[in-house]
């Protein structure tokens, strides 16, 4: 058994995986393994990794279940320490895994880990998949040290410090093998999108930590699979912030919180409107009435999460904070409005 299983999910993706899996390859240590997983893709992803990678491991999963049920299946096969969870539109740079293994190895309460993200066609930004590490605030809108909201900052080394964070891109996913699957892994019915955050706020409601290494950095193109403009996306992402907010919040807070909520998904849901994106108002719409359909499985679902105060939420708006004070840098934030 490797210590370490880096494992790329892919769904008609050859030519990312022409592209950036030689470096993986190429940057791997002994201790660790390199693994495809094919969500059942109709390109020829499978008979190019059969021709040209043939030492490489493929797991080749029998439907395309998103991104979810497609690493459920592929790590149930997976023996390691740790897992990463890799995009396949993602650069590596020489030495990636190093630093983020040994800040874990240092902690066994750090259950998910992530490097610094930048922007693969912009080098000098952050990129908008998890940045320097990623944060919600009391809403449960996520943003990142580096990114809010689409403001990105250019990496000039401010976010540098590893830190405890509260949720760890999917995009390249550090995560302890046991607690991934002791935790239940990502939730299959988000599909894609948020599964991360879910996952991540799990593990912190069981008293572990998910940090931030940016001692190790790796380039992101972003959008390979659903575009920042798809309609879809903005479906999933609506839909799958309620649910995670209904699973994981305290009881005393779930409420109050979904009904705040709801409300500024409608102020969004016009907002698109007003600026001509009719489908994206319409999916807001989709995503909250699948979300009404899908409460009594929440609460089901609620009963094998342990609920608590968690660290490194923002105790504010951050779209107010955003949109009507201006603060778009993570510097602008006061460290006293997150949560200890």
């Amino acid at each position: 058994m490797k210590k370490v299983a880096v494992v790329i999910l892919n769904y008609n993706g050859q030519r990312m995986l022409e592209q950036f899996l030689p470096s993986v390859i190429a940057s791997c240590p002994d201790w660790a393994e390199v693994i495809v997983a094919d969500n059942a893709s109709t390109d020829l992803s499978v008979d190019f990794m059969k021709d040209c990678y043939p030492q490489v491991r493929l797991i080749e999963n029998s439907s395309n279940g998103g991104f979810a049920t497609g690493y459920n299946l592929a790590l149930q096969q997976v023996e390691a320490q740790y897992y990463v969870l890799l995009n396949s539109d993602i650069e590596v740079s020489q030495g990636w895994l190093e630093p983020v293994i040994a800040l874990m190895d240092s902690d066994p309460q750090i259950a998910a880990c992530q490097p610094k993200i930048r922007s693969y066609y912009h080098p000098e930004e952050f990129e908008y998949a998890g940045a320097s590490g990623g944060f919600i605030d009391k809403f449960g809108y996520p943003f990142c040290r580096g990114r809010i909201f689409q403001h990105l900052e250019n990496d000039e080394n401010q976010y540098d410090t590893p830190i405890e964070v509260f949720w760890a891109t999917g995009a390249c996913m550090f995560v302890r093998a046991d607690l991934y699957h002791k935790t239940g892994g990502l939730d299959d019915s988000f599909f894609a999108h948020m599964e991360e955050i879910d996952l991540c706020w799990r593990m912190k409601n069981e008293g572990y930590k998910v940090y931030c290494c940016p001692q190790s950095v790796v380039y992101h193109i972003g959008g390979g699979t659903l575009p920042k403009n798809s309609p879809r996306k903005t479906y999933l992402n609506f839909r799958n912030n309620l649910s995670l907010l209904a699973k994981n919040l305290p009881a005393n807070r779930v409420p109050l919180t979904i009904l705040y909520r709801i409300l500024l998904d409608w102020v969004a849901a016009f907002k698109f409107l007003f600026e001509g994106c009719s489908e994206d108002f319409k999916m807001v719409f989709k995503a909250h009435w699948d979300f009404y359909k899908r409460l009594e499985a929440l609460r089901e679902k609620r009963k094998s999460v342990s609920h608590r105060s968690v660290s490194c939420v923002y105790q504010k708006n951050i779209v107010f904070e955003s949109v009507v004070r201006k603060k778009n840098k993570f510097s602008d934030l006061n460290a006293k409005d997150f949560s200890a």
